[in-house]
């Protein structure tokens, strides 16, 4: 059966098609959701709700606009991207300490010789030469998700100091590679 009947007999709700395209397309979808929202298991679930959003919004499709892939594969996009600009995914991210991230990093020593290895002591010796107050940045920023404003209120320091020291720091990080 042509795609295009398929998605005919999944816009008058036929669940034999809608399980068709689901199969179809699910993998992909998850992938791309994934890369936006980088958690496996929340990638997953954004993408089952994407597909009930489809199915309850199937009549909005219009063929005529672009590909019934294309449609699904943007409404996954805004979903994945809302769930990350969402509050509760933003404090979720900010439970999460340095040591979590250093944890995956020796994980990462262990894995096969098959496999590409990330060298966590180099990472370690990088981050071992900064300051205090560069890690505590670095951390926010970049492993929390913090917004440089955010880390200004925390930390109580004006937002122009956290927007030079973050600098700084990556400058100061970038003279560590180079050594």
């Amino acid at each position: 059966m042509d795609l295009d009947a398929l998605v005919l007999r999944f816009q008058k709700k036929d669940v034999i098609a809608f399980e068709q395209l689901y199969g179809m397309y699910w993998e992909n979808i998850c992938g791309v959701v994934n890369t936006i929202v980088r958690n496996k298991s929340l990638a997953e679930e954004i993408t089952q709700d994407v597909f009930t959003k489809v199915w309850n919004n199937s009549d909005s499709y219009n063929a005529s606009k672009g590909r019934f892939f294309t449609w699904v594969l943007n409404i996954a996009r805004n979903a994945a991207i809302d769930k990350v600009r969402s509050k509760s995914y933003k404090n979720q991210k900010k439970n999460l300490s340095a040591d979590y991230f250093v944890g995956i990093l020796n994980k990462a020593d262990h894995i096969d010789d098959n496999e590409e290895r990330i060298d966590s002591s180099a990472l370690k010796k990088l981050l071992l030469n900064l300051k205090e107050k560069c890690l505590r940045i670095i951390e926010m920023l970049y492993f929390k998700g913090y917004t440089q404003k955010e880390v200004s209120k925390e930390l109580d320091i004006p937002l122009g100091t956290v927007k030079t020291r973050n600098r700084s720091c990556i400058s100061q990080l970038r003279e560590n590679i180079v050594k």
